[in-house]
């Protein structure tokens, strides 16, 4: 519920309802982006006194919020949300790109890779330290050395990094490297990461689950504003399905279904989806052309070579053209990129 406050409220009387919101056990937080001043509320247990709210001075009307996720809704927040990540933004009518390798190998990897993707266009350089594979056998990733290496990169490159943090107990090391947290799939519904994330100054990538609904995600991404951080910009990468010819099947409607009920940001990531280097092109741009504000893709110089998913990764001159066809169809629809 959001109460609306006249135009014409004084601070006190904004204080003196915020001060009744709290006596009634629930959280009263102040609505961003709002013309005069409005007040949320928040809590567990369902919200009542509705005329008791209306009759408080100052109070000039009450606003209710139907959907289960509060502070992710465009009833809360009408406008978008644009997330700044060192000198990049995503969000609004911009395509961002965020392209690195998979994982990062070595130093001479991945300081070629950001090489390439800079000079093509890249915006962010992404890049796993740590990786969660399904077999235990895989390879894991070089850990603190591999953040080393991805925040060199990145510095002589000009290039704010995003990698993934697996769980609570490395949210500290990976956030005093990178300039933005991932949240992979696996984890979209691990609460306790959620939440220590939602205390970080560190924008966020939300990476939809493997088979999450849509609005599993948007409470995801709640669980994260909830605890602080209003900094998210959520990832469509493909959920599971009978489709066999690729690896996940890319939920493009997922995009317009999001932009309509939240305000935070929404790209795609076609690597994953695809499985395959044949594919991610074409699904990156259908993508775009659905309204997605920016496209996360893998890059290697040698991906035969490469130590995970060799097979999704674009060459050097694939991402080159991805950019390019990308670029083309974002100002097609009046997108910049």
């Amino acid at each position: 519920m959001i109460i609306v406050m006249h135009s014409s409220a004084t601070m006190d009387q904004i204080e003196a309802v915020k001060t009744e919101v709290a006596a009634q056990g629930y959280t009263a937080r102040s609505v961003p982006g709002t013309v005069g001043h409005w007040i949320g509320i928040l809590g567990e247990k369902p919200i009542r006194g509705r005329r008791h709210y209306e009759s408080l001075p100052g109070v000039e009307q009450i606003v209710e919020i139907s959907s289960p996720f509060k502070l992710a809704s465009r009833e809360w927040r009408p406008q978008d949300t644009i997330v700044t990540v060192g000198n990049a933004q995503i969000g609004g009518d911009r395509v961002t790109f965020i392209a690195g390798p998979c994982s990062v190998e070595s130093l001479e990897q991945t300081l070629s890779v950001a090489r390439i993707v800079s000079a093509a266009g890249a915006n962010l350089l992404r890049g796993g330290a740590f990786k969660p594979r399904t077999s235990p056998y895989s390879f894991q990733g070089l850990g603190e050395d591999g953040l080393k290496i991805l925040r060199q990169a990145g510095d002589e490159v000009g290039l704010p990094i995003v990698t993934e943090v697996m769980d609570t107990e490395t949210v500290g090391l990976v956030e005093s490297y990178t300039d933005m947290l991932q949240v992979g799939s696996r984890n979209m519904q691990n609460f306790s990461l959620l939440k220590k994330v939602g205390k970080s100054k560190k924008p966020i990538l939300l990476k939809r689950g493997l088979a999450a609904t849509v609005q599993e995600t948007l409470l995801a991404a709640e669980y994260i504003l909830d605890a602080g951080n209003e900094n998210i910009v959520l990832c469509e990468r493909g959920v599971r399905t009978v489709s066999d010819h690729t690896r996940f099947t890319l939920d493009v409607s997922a995009i317009p279904a999001i932009q309509r009920l939240s305000h935070l940001p929404v790209i795609v990531d076609p690597s994953h989806a695809a499985g395959k280097r044949s594919s991610v092109i074409p699904l990156a741009l259908a993508g775009v052309a659905a309204g997605a504000q920016g496209v996360m893709v893998e890059v290697h110089p040698d991906p035969a070579r490469a130590l995970s998913d060799g097979p999704q990764q674009l060459l050097p001159d694939d991402f080159k053209s991805l950019v390019d066809q990308v670029r083309k169809v974002a100002q097609a629809i009046g997108r910049k990129a």
